[in-house]
């Protein structure tokens, strides 16, 4: 019986651009990431948290809105910035 390698995948870099200017840079990696969201929590004492991460496609990043709305009232937040963009391979 004959054994093959198996093809190692290709690493990456991908780069999102928010729409304030801000540009997160994932990698190298070989999973298969199209976007990037993140969450600006504005909490009652003035201060703000933010939480990102990255989705393998528009559709699972979009669904993290409805989850950041429950979020948002479990912990008390004033207010949440909500976004997702495509990320650009490079």
């Amino acid at each position: 019986m004959r054994y093959r390698r198996a093809m190692a995948r290709k690493k990456r870099y991908l780069t999102a651009t928010m729409a304030d200017g801000y540009v997160k840079t994932i990698g190298p990696t070989t999973a298969p990431f199209t976007h990037y969201w993140r969450i600006v929590a504005h909490l009652h004492d003035g201060r703000t948290e933010v939480f990102w991460g990255h989705a393998t496609s528009a559709r699972e990043a979009a669904g993290k809105a409805a989850l950041t709305e429950q979020a948002a009232r479990r912990h008390g937040w004033k207010r949440f910035d909500f976004e997702f963009v495509p990320l650009a391979e490079h």
